[in-house]
């Protein structure tokens, strides 16, 4: 699992108007190639009477999955522009459909690159930007007479945390990324004098804002 990916937060749709021809950008995550091909799939079946449903995608930790269809329109005017905006943005796992129902005035090949990919941007913003870092699930398990401190100080860290579990004990699950897992949880043994259970558990990955 790589530290971090840039995704969008996604599903969204948007449409554009280009000389009649109506454009309607879809964009959303996938998880996997099977399922960008079943979101590409779902829209062509949504969009059945359209002229054309254009898609790219990209998918895996490095690229592994990269695949674009021009769907009927010239060699290299849709799908490929269309797959540059997901590359220049840096996006993984994502995939971009673009509908086009002709509206009968002719764009040219330099006229269908830019309108393929100016419906995909605007699909992408639409669909939202966001860096998915890695964390590791530290669950963290105190008695009463700790917790009002150990609280403290994970918020004055900035530490993500799940909400508490209170029975007989005080039970938080923690979010630190993922390389600084074991030192967090050095820092948490420290911190309670070695009064504090720790089990590391399972990496995820979470949202965060892509910073300007």
């Amino acid at each position: 699992m790589i530290d971090s990916y840039r995704t969008v937060r996604g599903p969204a749709e948007v449409e554009i108007v280009i000389r009649k021809s109506r454009f309607i950008g879809h964009c959303r995550p996938v998880a996997s190639e099977q399922e960008a091909i079943r979101f590409i799939e779902e829209i062509k079946k949504k969009h059945w009477s359209a002229t054309h449903n254009c898609s790219a995608y990209v998918v895996g930790d490095h690229d592994e999955w990269q695949k674009q269809s021009d769907d009927g329109e010239p060699s290299g005017t849709a799908g490929k522009p269309m797959l540059e905006v997901l590359k220049q943005q840096g996006l993984k796992y994502t995939a971009v459909v673009v509908t086009r129902y002709f509206g009968g005035i002719m764009l040219g090949a330099g006229g269908l690159i830019r309108a393929y990919s100016e419906a995909a941007a605007a699909a992408v913003k639409a669909a939202q930007p966001i860096l998915k870092r890695l964390h590791r699930e530290v669950n963290v398990t105190v008695d009463y007479s700790w917790y009002g401190k150990l609280e403290n100080e994970l918020v004055n860290r900035g530490v993500r945390t799940l909400p508490p579990q209170f029975t007989d004990r005080v039970s938080i699950v923690c979010l630190p990324l993922s390389g600084e897992a074991e030192r967090f949880a050095s820092w948490v043994t420290d911190l309670t004098q070695g009064k504090a259970q720790l089990e590391l558990r399972d990496a995820v990955y979470l949202e965060h804002e892509i910073e300007s």
